[in-house]
């Protein structure tokens, strides 16, 4: 997801450099940025000191609706439908480019399920119960399916694709009967996507805390694709040469505004929900994506303000490293246990938690400053990284 762009030169007069050839560089510094908020934004969500003190921004939605959590990894989809224009638009247009273009994309997407895999099964490496799928592995398979869709497709075919995955997917969990449960409906057990998930993973292959179904299932995998084909043609938009930045920015706020509200209509009938993925999120989550980066785009590229920028161009440029590193690094920590003053044994980030912030903080802070300074260290270490220039391209 990294791209090979390059930054305008800090002397640059700001203004005066974003002309009808919009000559701002090639890499945007905004995407990086954008790129790396929301893994920071992953990480403290998902390592709060406990599960069951959480600030209600900081969780997700129990099932319809949306919490700023919930935008998380839409966002970050979104931002891998930007990141495949910048990383392959150079190739697009030469057909003799294409089979070296596939083969990296399929490596790339191979990696990026296996990092998954792996993290599934680490630390018990047990087959039989292990989840097949999940956050890793969708992006996997959805950067794979939106990089050869926009390889081998023009913009035309992918709006039409993207809308069609939007449309196909409402059919098949309004009106498709559920083997077994009778009419379609959309409950957390009885929808279509959570048969399909039965059907195929099996009970055993699941995201453990539902057993009977996936969040980053098979059937809502299509409009996830979706997602990032929203970040693709905002990618074709922004890579446009005939329109200046200026301008790019202002059809990137109405483009984003006007996803919203077609998202908060078709929530009326087909509500906005993470869990399904359904197509009035996508378009929702869209929306405020294409928003925000318009938003980072005008400070950052354009107007220069990149003073604040380094710790998050550092997560966002080793992006899956960052995610990656979050949950391995837990994971292992867990295996280390301790005697607490109770005589219990627990690993020993509770042990450290119990003792150095509990005592301290009401439980929700606690939970909190927990979270917080996972995504400090982790910071840390992705600047000590980037400062060396090591990039871990996955």
């Amino acid at each position: 997801m990294q791209t090979s762009e390059k930054i305008i030169p800090e002397s640059a007069p700001r203004a005066q450099s974003i002309t009808k050839q919009d000559k701002l560089s090639h890499r945007l510094v905004s995407l990086d940025v954008f790129r790396g908020i929301t893994v920071a934004a992953m990480i403290l969500v998902n390592n709060p000191g406990s599960w069951s003190h959480i600030y209600a921004p900081l969780e997700h939605a129990h099932w319809n609706g949306c919490t700023p959590t919930d935008l998380i990894f839409p966002f970050f989809l979104f931002i891998v439908g930007v990141s495949i224009v910048y990383a392959i638009s150079g190739k697009k247009d030469d057909i003799t480019l294409h089979p070296a273009a596939i083969k990296s994309i399929a490596i790339r997407s191979l990696k990026l399920f296996a990092l998954g895999f792996f993290l599934s099964l680490y630390p018990k490496f047990n087959f039989e119960t292990v989840r097949i799928l999940g956050v890793l592995q969708r992006i996997g398979i959805v950067f794979l399916v939106a990089s050869l869709i926009y390889l081998k497709s023009d913009r035309k075919t992918i709006i039409w694709l993207f809308g069609s995955f939007l449309v196909v997917y409402y059919l098949l969990m309004n009106f498709m009967p559920v083997p077994g449960a009778g009419p379609a409906n959309l409950e957390p057990e009885t929808n279509l996507a959570a048969w399909i998930d039965r059907l195929i993973l099996t009970t055993n292959h699941t995201w453990a805390l539902s057993k009977t179904w996936d969040p980053e299932g098979l059937l809502s995998t299509v409009p996830a694709i979706s997602t990032a084909l929203f970040g693709v043609l905002v990618g074709i938009w922004m890579k446009r040469k005939d329109v200046d930045a200026v301008n790019k920015v202002v059809w990137m706020f109405v483009y984003g505004a006007a996803a919203i509200v077609a998202g908060l209509i078709w929530d009326m009938f087909f509500p906005i929900n993470k869990s399904l993925w359904t197509s009035s999120y996508v378009l929702y989550a869209g929306g405020l994506a294409t928003a925000a980066l318009a938003l980072c785009y005008w400070l950052i590229d354009i107007q220069g303000h990149k003073q604040f920028t380094k710790p998050f161009v550092a997560f966002g440029v080793n992006a899956i490293t960052a995610f990656f590193l979050s949950a391995f690094i837990v994971k292992t920590l867990w295996l280390i246990k301790l005697t607490n003053a109770k005589g219990e044994q627990v690993n020993i980030l509770k042990y450290l938690y119990d003792l150095c912030i509990v005592p301290y903080f009401s439980p929700i802070n606690a939970s909190l400053i927990h979270a917080l300074i996972w995504v400090v260290l982790l910071m840390a270490l992705m600047l000590f990284m980037y400062k060396r220039k090591i990039i871990i391209k996955v």
